[in-house]
Formats: structure tokens, sequence, C-alpha cells
């Protein structure tokens, strides 16, 4: 192989891979699907999961994947969606020129955008947990909220809650059974719907790779 051989073949890698810079809370799923689709050409970076606790913090830290990635593929897409952001990751990532998932937020996308659209008026009042918020219930909801210190504080954080729902991505009697158990301790109501995957397979479906320069 000579060295033209060797450029050409760094290019075509470079067109044929699309980054997906994801929330770690998002991580098991995107392996599942990628694994289910037989999608090789995604590869996956995450950042912390604990950016959730402080959103205005997840632009820049997207801003700063995107530079740091830019140069080893042609597509990077943003697997957030605007999760209380308020529009600011919407913007950089326009300026950025990288796409991101659309929605307000997991739930959203995991619910599917039309389906949790139509819940959203009798859940208005609902706390919504994932499979990941399920497994990680104490280190991002009970302890961040000093509940495991000051559990008087639940009425001040949960008062206008109702119920919790959870948005089931597997079918899981031991994450079902932790999820009731997280409604208890929050004194709400329980509801369980099984979402699969939702949108997510829709989304990163749109990042099919682009054919070889010549091909068919």
């Amino acid at each position: 192989m000579d060295a033209c051989d060797s450029i050409a073949d760094l290019g075509q890698l470079k067109q044929s891979k699309v980054l997906l810079i994801a929330c770690g809370a998002l991580a098991k799923e995107i392996l599942a699907i990628k694994e289910i689709g037989g999608w090789d050409h995604l590869e996956l970076t995450c950042l912390p999961a604990q950016l959730h606790l402080y959103p205005e913090k997840i632009p820049a830290e997207v801003e700063k994947a995107v530079k740091l990635h830019r140069g080893r593929f042609e597509r990077i897409f943003v697997v957030y969606a605007d999760c209380g952001t308020g529009g600011l990751l919407q913007q950089k990532c326009d300026e950025l020129g990288v796409e991101m998932v659309e929605g307000p937020h997991c739930y959203a996308f995991f619910d599917g955008l039309e389906e949790f659209e139509r819940n959203s008026e009798s859940e208005l009042r609902a706390f919504y947990l994932t499979d990941f918020l399920v497994r990680q219930f104490d280190s991002f909801v009970w302890q961040p909220l000093g509940l495991d210190r000051h559990p008087e504080l639940r009425d001040a954080y949960f008062g206008n809650y109702e119920k919790l729902v959870y948005l089931a991505q597997t079918e899981d009697k031991s994450l079902d059974n932790k999820a009731r158990l997280c409604a208890t301790r929050l004194s709400l109501d329980y509801a369980r719907r099984f979402t699969g995957y939702g949108d997510l397979p829709k989304f990163l479906s749109r990042l099919a790779p682009h054919p070889a320069r010549g091909s068919p």
C-alpha cells in the first residue's frame, strides 16, 4: 500500500464514521440500539450524566467535545434533548453546525414525542423516571436534594407532584419493584409505561453512512 492509498483510506474512514456525543445516562440504550441495528459506523463518546444536575453547563461541555473530536469525523450528532438548557444547547449546536435530538428531554423521546404530548395534560403533575434514573435514584435524586439527610424536605420538592411515572426501556421486574419503592419514598402514586427505546432508534437511523464516492 503506497502513501496515496493510506491517505485515501483515512479519508474514507472519516467519511464513514459518525460520532455520537451523548449523555452518559443514555449510554446503555444507545449501545443496545447500535448492536440491534448493526450500526458499526456509529461511535459513541459520553459526557458525565451528572451534568443533568447542572444543565447550564451542558452547552459548553458539548462544545468542548465537538471541537475535540471534529477532526476525526465527517459528521457529529449530539444525543441530548434540550435537557433544561432553555434552548441554549440548540443554539450552541446551530453555531457548531451539528444536529441534536428533538424534544424537551429524554422522557419525551423515550415516550415518543407525539405520545408524550398526548399524555402531557393528564400527567401535568407527574415525576418521571427512566431505567437509568431508577437504577441511580439515590445518587441522582435522593442525595442531591438532601433527602437522605433531611427527609422533611420532601414536601418542598415534591408537594406539587401527584404520581411517579416510570417510563421503562426494558421489561425488568427488579427495576419495576425499585421504581415502586421510589414512588413510596416520595409519597407519590405509581404508574409504569413501557416505552422501549421510543424515538431514539428513529433519530439514530438518520445517521446512515454516506455512500463512497463513485459508488452506484
